[in-house]
């Protein structure tokens, strides 16, 4: 009974913050400098892992400034909140999340770039304009597995996303996403989100379970050196995995 209260506040907080943030994005951001929308967006997502209950522990160097792309495993719906609550990026997702109420506009508020994943056509415009954005400065990150997984095992990386880095000639990073108990430092599979769970069934495991961290390991960065796309994606997904342990 007291978890399940502690829950259901919990969840009331989660959505009382995230309209802070949704009318922080449409009042205050149009004022904003880039660097303090940055800031902003930083500060929400670590207030919002605190709300969730959820610990954070950033391990490695996260990048001092771009360009840099961020290439990542996937786990759950909460992978951005955390890779930006230890670093302020851009990501590249699926045109559908535009498509969420509130999420979608938080989501876009961040500076997310979207893409059609069925659309061939699209993702040669999405990476023509990561590239512009890298050369530009920014740090954007990227799930290249292109969808979730239990976060125990990687699946293989897509390398279309790769080649925007190629063609800016900017390093990538490769970054470890787990979760795991606080307690014990076990994996803890309730923040996945695969297969035929819900947003809704996620998140109420989330916040039902014992005490959750997020451990966020970066990586060093590193250079194509000649490698095609495909090989340096097998080997940012190499590197990834050494990263988790």
């Amino acid at each position: 009974m007291v978890r399940g209260l502690r829950a259901v506040w919990r969840l009331a907080h989660a959505l009382w913050h995230a309209l802070g943030g949704l009318l922080t994005i449409v009042f205050l951001f149009p004022r904003l400098s880039q660097a303090q929308r940055q800031a902003r967006v930083q500060a929400w997502a670590r207030r919002m892992l605190a709300v969730l209950g959820i610990g954070l522990e950033v391990r490695g160097q996260p990048p001092a400034q771009g360009p840099m792309l961020l290439v990542a495993n996937h786990i759950s719906w909460l992978d951005i909140l955390v890779v930006h609550a230890a670093r302020y990026c851009r990501f590249v997702s699926k045109a559908d999340v535009k498509r969420w109420p509130l999420i979608g506009a938080l989501a876009t508020g961040a500076g997310t770039l979207y893409i059609e994943r069925e659309s061939r056509r699209d993702a040669m415009r999405v990476v023509h304009h990561m590239a512009e954005r890298l050369q530009a400065g920014d740090i954007l990150a990227v799930f290249p597995e292109g969808t979730t997984s239990d976060g125990v095992a990687l699946l293989p990386f897509h390398a279309n996303l790769v080649q925007a880095a190629i063609a800016a000639q900017v390093p990538a990073q490769p970054v470890a996403l787990q979760f795991v108990e606080t307690a014990t430092g076990r994996v803890s599979l309730a923040p996945c989100y695969i297969g035929d769970d819900t947003l809704l069934a996620s998140l109420w495991r989330t916040v039902t379970a014992e005490p959750i961290s997020a451990v966020v390991t970066f990586g060093e960065p590193q250079r194509a050196e000649g490698r095609d796309r495909r090989r340096w994606a097998v080997d940012l997904r190499e590197a990834v995995q050494d990263l988790k342990g």
